[in-house]
């Protein structure tokens, strides 16, 4: 396990600064900018999805982030202060790695996250559990997560209404896509 796990770490790509990214990451880039929502206003169904995911989960912080190439911008966002934050040491660059929740009961136990923005400043999470936002062709291009200052756990149910709305951020996420196809091609 420990050599399929260096190997794996070993494909990645890490910045200067110890961001990771993954082996795809030019045309998971392409992928997460044909959305074409970083920086736009909040959309109340990305606010919905995120209240519901802070809901069931009883936890006062709940983000939908999308990982860009040196940040992470959040599209809707409850408890935290910030619109974005840098890549650098972000439990969401490693949830965007794998295909299933993570979850880190502690992240001040957790060398990787430990000097994270929003670990070190507010919301000072200790308790991180993300899934990402996986498009309909393979690319992971953000997460939906929430996270408490304190340790928490949550149960499997609550793990499988994460997996649930994750999936429905993306189904949102491409019908905004088609509707602004739509709005271009009539207004041409």
């Amino acid at each position: 396990m420990r050599k399929l796990i260096h190997r794996v770490t070993d494909r990645l790509k890490r910045s200067a600064a110890g961001a990771l990214f993954p082996p795809n990451e030019p045309a998971r880039l392409v992928a997460l900018r044909r959305y074409d929502v970083l920086d736009t206003l909040p959309e109340a169904v990305f606010d919905d999805l995120t209240k519901m995911a802070a809901h069931i989960c009883g936890m006062p912080v709940a983000v939908i982030a999308l990982v860009d190439e040196k940040r992470l911008w959040f599209k809707s966002r409850i408890g935290v202060p910030l619109a974005e934050v840098s890549r650098e040491a972000s439990p969401c660059c490693h949830t965007i790695l794998g295909e299933d929740l993570l979850v880190v009961a502690d992240v001040h136990r957790d060398s990787r996250f430990a000097k994270s923005p929003l670990v070190v400043r507010d919301p000072k999470i200790r308790f991180y559990a993300g899934m990402p936002l996986r498009t309909s062709d393979g690319f992971n291009i953000g997460t939906l997560y929430v996270a408490d200052a304190r340790k928490r756990r949550l149960a499997s149910q609550q793990c499988e209404a994460l997996r649930i709305l994750a999936h429905q951020v993306i189904v949102q996420l491409e019908l905004r896509r088609h509707l602004v196809e739509l709005e271009r091609s009539l207004f041409e």
